[in-house]
């Protein structure tokens, strides 16, 4: 044995970080391949499923440019891994903020991509996939909306509260001013109430529903012009006393709960709906999720800069943040084309 010989290294020949990582992101892969996999499997086996984005409300040019903006910030902490290795370290610091200010744009669109899921409202369990369901929805934002339901709901809990012997403490006082809003409010009752028994019937399609809905919003809007009234009359039982007075009526209606409907959600059927809403909103969540740790792991390593630490020990460090946010990338390459093209 040679006294001198050199101790005998074990192992692959990579820093244990920069192991570490790989090895992470390798069940990462997994993760989104299961993910990716179980959207594709449940997509070619729903025949309907909406693709079109007038329906689902998916922006593809949103989209499209969010890939652009994770291309450049790629790119840039290239560069940034670069000027580490050149010791550039102000240099490295200014491209790492670049990256970090792109994330937050990258999670700006997908929030105003959001918004518009919300207003629409394309949620999860939320939306109708049949005209029944379409009609049971609209029946119930119009009852929300009219808040004659939650005042009556109210006034009968607070009945039976002093019927139970407790102690009155402005209740009696409560109630009678639920009872003079709700006789005030007979003409949105009566409204809520022609939507509701539209929703009973259950023969309706999803076009006459939004027929339904546009009358209803329609009647209390003001400067709006009523046409048809004996169909008003017939969708509105007790709202109207004649075909000949509607516009009359309507107008003493409007005056007195203008716009009250404006805010009933429009009426959608989408097949398939509410699985299609749970797929996007799991994967692209999960991927802002992702984005939101890249996005501290830049901010620990901006700060390393900004305090004059950045070093030669923190380049594998850099490159570690650096494949993780390509990990990032490569994701969300493969989520847009299946969500916003295909």
């Amino acid at each position: 044995m040679v006294a001198n010989a050199a101790a005998m290294k074990l192992g692959v020949p990579v820093p244990n970080g920069k192991l570490g990582m790989w090895l992470f992101l390798g069940t990462e892969i997994m993760f989104f391949t299961a993910l990716i996999g179980s959207y594709i499997t449940v997509r070619m086996g729903s025949p309907l499923w909406p693709s079109d984005p007038a329906v689902t409300h998916i922006n593809v040019i949103l989209g499209g440019i969010n890939t652009f903006v994770l291309i450049c910030s790629s790119v840039s902490v290239v560069l940034a891994h670069e000027a580490m290795g050149q010791r550039a370290y102000g240099r490295a610091t200014a491209l790492l903020t670049l990256t970090l200010l792109l994330g937050f744009v990258f999670l700006g669109i997908k929030a105003a991509e959001y918004r518009g899921k919300f207003v629409h409202d394309i949620l999860p369990g939320r939306i109708a996939e049949t005209a029944s369901e379409a009609g049971k929805k609209l029946a119930a934002d119009a009852e929300r909306v009219g808040g004659v339901a939650a005042r009556e709901r109210e006034r009968e809990l607070i009945k039976n509260r002093l019927a139970r012997g407790e102690k009155d403490d402005g209740l009696s006082a409560r109630v009678e001013v639920l009872d003079k809003e709700i006789a005030e409010r007979s003409p949105v009752k009566l409204a809520v109430s022609g939507i509701k028994a539209a929703a009973r019937l259950g023969t309706l399609t999803s076009d006459e529903l939004a027929a339904r809905r546009e009358a209803l919003v329609a009647v209390f809007t003001p400067g709006v012009k009523l046409e048809k009234p004996a169909e008003l009359m017939a969708w509105f039982p007790g709202l109207f006393q004649s075909e000949g007075t509607v516009a009359e009526e309507a107008e003493g209606v409007r005056k007195l709960f203008p716009n009250e409907f404006a805010g009933v959600s429009e009426v959608h059927v989408i097949p398939y709906g509410n699985v299609f809403a749970s797929t996007y909103f799991c994967m692209t969540g999960l991927h802002a999720v992702h984005v939101v740790i890249g996005m501290v792991m830049f901010g620990h390593a901006i700060l390393l800069g900004l305090f004059g630490w950045l070093g030669p020990r923190h380049e594998t460090l850099i490159e570690n943040y650096g494949l993780y946010w390509h990990f990032v990338d490569l994701v969300w390459i493969f989520l847009f084309p299946l969500l916003y093209i295909v």
